[in-house]
């Protein structure tokens, strides 16, 4: 059995390890993460390891970034399991700060996210790009790495995280990589663990729906208004519980396009049963993610 990764606590030991690897000519990647760890997350370590030389896998589950309403105290917090997961790949060190570490007494300074946060996500979980973006500037200044790995199913959150690095001047490198998915087509998510039986198997009406107007954008359809009323279709004959939104936006602004001229991504948020689920893919001249 391979060893755990070793695990830090502090700020401090974080940063020391960190910069000393960098001083001695080390490249640097950090996958953030809430634990709860998956074959995605596991994706994005690999991918780390492929173009890093030291790999830091950080778990918080970050507060800030949950609505007094969600999940975050039954979120899954797992983390001698995630440790195990991670035994067999090369990780360097795990950052699992405890949350005095990451706010402490008195704590009220915060980011005032982009303006790509302004939109879906951000209209359906006010403040969650808020906490979102705090959270991974300090996980940037505890972890200075040359770069960071996301995942490709969080498409909104990659890209206010982009710009934020981008307007902030944030000397790292923001690595997006494809989603993960059940051999059924279900993206990876730490919250499937939340599904019954039943429920995951409407769960895949979001993959199927993806996959429909994918198909008809290949075929030459356009009329991205067309599209979404397709989109909603599938996800309603499918058996959600609630849709969130579905939708095509530009790439970069994310405001919503109502004629597929270029690059395009579709998104969805949906309920099944208590959980909320998000998706997406791209639309256009790059391959699905």
């Amino acid at each position: 059995m391979s060893a755990h990764p070793p695990v830090v606590h502090t700020v401090d030991a974080i940063r020391t390890l960190v910069m000393q690897a960098r001083a001695a000519g080390r490249r640097v990647g950090v996958v953030p993460t809430m634990g709860a760890l998956h074959a995605g997350h596991v994706s994005l370590v690999e991918a780390s390891n492929r173009e890093c030389d030291v790999t830091v896998v950080t778990i918080f589950v970050n507060p800030t970034q949950f609505g007094p309403k969600e999940d975050f105290a039954k979120y899954p917090r797992t983390l001698e399991a995630d440790l195990e997961r991670l035994a067999g790949h090369r990780v360097d060190a795990v950052f699992a700060p405890l949350n005095e570490e990451m706010y402490p007494a008195g704590f009220s300074t915060y980011v005032e996210p982009p303006q790509a946060a302004a939109l879906w996500d951000g209209v359906c979980r006010p403040g969650h790009f808020r906490g979102v973006v705090t959270v991974v500037l300090k996980l940037f200044q505890a972890v200075p790495a040359d770069a960071a790995f996301f995942g490709h199913k969080d498409y909104q959150q990659s890209v206010v995280i982009r710009r934020m690095v981008q307007d902030l001047n944030v000397p790292i490198e923001i690595r997006v990589m494809p989603t993960v998915r059940e051999p059924d087509g279900l993206a990876m998510s730490s919250r499937n663990v939340y599904l019954s039986p039943e429920e995951r198997q409407r769960a895949l009406a979001l993959s199927r729906s993806l996959h429909l107007i994918e198909q008809l954008a290949e075929q030459g359809e356009r009329d991205a208004v067309s599209l979404r009323q397709r989109m909603v279709a599938t996800l309603e004959a499918g058996g959600v519980d609630r849709i969130d939104y579905a939708t095509i936006v530009d790439p970069e602004t994310l405001v919503e396009l109502n004629e597929l001229t270029g690059p395009a991504v579709a998104l969805i948020a949906a309920h099944v049963g208590g959980t909320r689920l998000i998706d997406n893919c791209r639309l256009g001249p790059s391959s699905r993610k």
